[in-house]
């Protein structure tokens, strides 16, 4: 024990080094969400994807235009639509995240070793961003969609350790500004690498097989971004944890190097790698029994019942809104490769339209209170999901219609985004130590929604081999979230 406790690392709280080291992984990390999860890898994907183009002739226009046709993707016999397996890969995704994230928090707090757990899953997400530049075509499809899956565990299982290292690093008056500076970075270098990212591909660039290389190679940089910056943050980010008693003979699972150890006063390898299985199986079945135990308790008070619920099932529509975003607007909007890299400028505006959404929406809540205004929002975003499904392509105005939606859907995910979270706060009990244990049950709950809502956004797709039923889909999630969220009642505030 006195090795682990060693690990304990003092003098290391409000350390200005320490905490910018923390604040930049954000600057090396957000790259994927906003390049890989939110514009330019959906757009390729859309292109690899589509077989040819057919004319088809508008009669409200009078003019001939493109329509793509999907190439379709045989699994054991069966065809599907590219859209739909994609959503499909994105539920797979997050199931797996559903999974170790309990068993993760738990090993987090109970192994003084987080920052190599946050280092491997740092370098699985970058190395597999990198990987996605060998996805060259319909010929590895499934390569491409393996790396898009993995990139995605890298990015959001290291989030579950670099999350955990805030209230070590710093006090509880200087957490909430580390967290907003992380932020801060985060977006900006997000924002500074899709601009080269956009130079690349519409400046370069010069014929679209060119377009196509210089896309695989933002993926590279991407992923070399991502693991570059990282390593300013593994140098001065302290390696400790809250290490309990009760840990393994030796950590050979985590530490490759004591596996070729002869370990003969544990034993033997054999007899300590049986410890070590114990233990974590352990790790497993606590982690579990302890999320369904607060889920329990969470949902035995009425307004949390309520709120909780609520917040499932209009998190189903809203993430999945957004992570299929892109693949809608290439599929049935900007049906041309010239045209199709509009979409980031969109999705640029809309993360700078949430901003101001969430700054809008939390004055507002002081008038009305935050029932009223998630209620707005909610219903804000049933209009958008049946806007959505009157887009027509064959309009000549579509394009403009579709900017105006999606500015609607930056104003309300912003907004909504920031009154949920702050209402669940409110709801919780005062001065309670298990704040993060609460916030991990809602996390897992959020990606649950999305895992539904992917699923079913696939589903539809498959069935009607059109993305505007699936918007219909997602309006009645949100119907169902707003009719829950007005059992609330609240004293703290209007209701």
């Amino acid at each position: 024990m006195s090795e682990n406790a060693n690990l304990q690392k003092p003098n290391i709280k409000n350390n200005p080094k320490i905490m910018k080291a923390w604040a930049l992984y954000d600057w090396a990390n957000s790259v994927y969400s906003l390049v890989i999860t939110s514009t330019i890898f959906p757009i390729y994907y859309s292109i690899i994807t589509t077989a040819y183009k057919k004319k088809v002739f508008i009669e409200s226009s009078g003019e001939w235009k493109e329509v793509p046709v999907p190439h379709m993707i045989n699994i054991m016999g069966n065809s599907y639509e590219p859209t739909a397996i994609f959503s499909f890969s994105l539920t797979l995704s997050f199931l797996i995240v559903v999974i170790i994230s309990p068993i993760l928090s738990s090993l987090a707090d109970t192994i003084g070793n987080k920052k190599s757990f946050l280092q491997f899953f740092c370098y699985l997400g970058a190395t597999s961003c990198m990987g996605l530049a060998m996805f060259t075509g319909m010929n590895n499809v499934f390569l491409g969609l393996l790396f898009s899956i993995t990139a995605s565990v890298g990015f959001w299982g290291s989030l579950v350790f670099y999350n955990s290292f805030l209230p070590d690093i710093a006090t509880p008056d200087q957490q909430d500004a580390l967290s907003a500076k992380g932020y801060v970075y985060g977006y900006i270098g997000s924002v500074i690498l899709l601009i080269l990212c956009l130079l690349l591909i519409q400046v370069v660039a010069k014929t679209p097989e060119e377009t196509k290389i210089y896309t695989r190679i933002t993926f590279l940089i991407t992923g070399a971004w991502w693991f570059g910056f990282s390593q300013y943050t593994f140098r001065y980010l302290p390696q400790f944890g809250l290490v309990k008693d009760k840990l393994p003979k030796d950590l050979v699972l985590l530490n490759y190097k004591n596996i070729f150890a002869k370990h003969e006063e544990h034993g033997g390898i054999f007899e300590v790698i049986k410890d070590n299985l114990a233990f974590y199986v352990d790790i497993a079945k606590e982690s579990f029994r302890e999320l369904f135990k607060v889920g329990g308790e969470l949902f035995k008070d009425r307004n949390l019942k309520f709120f909780l619920s609520s917040f499932f099932f209009y998190s189903i529509g809203m993430q999945t809104i957004f992570l299929m975003a892109t693949l809608f607007g290439t599929s049935e909007i900007f049906t041309r490769e010239e045209d199709q890299y509009k979409l980031i400028i969109t999705i640029l505006v809309i993360q700078i339209v949430a901003i101001f959404g969430a700054l809008a929406f939390s004055r507002l809540s002081k008038s009305i209170g935050n029932k009223n205004v998630i209620s707005i929002a909610v219903g804000i975003w049933i209009i958008c999901c049946l806007s959505a499904f009157f887009l027509k392509k064959e309009n000549p105005k579509v394009e403009i219609q579709f900017y105006a939606l999606a500015g609607l859907i930056g104003l309300v995910m912003g907004g909504l985004q920031a009154m949920s979270r702050s209402t669940y706060s409110k709801l919780l009990p005062e001065d309670s130590m298990d704040n993060t244990t609460y916030f991990s049950f809602y996390d897992v709950l959020e990606k649950l929604a999305i895992i539904l809502g992917s699923l079913i956004f696939g589903i539809v797709i498959q069935k009607f081999h059109n993305m505007h039923y699936a918007f219909i889909g997602m309006s009645f999630f949100f119907a169902i979230g707003l009719i829950l969220i007005r059992f609330l009642k609240l004293k703290s505030y209007k209701s």
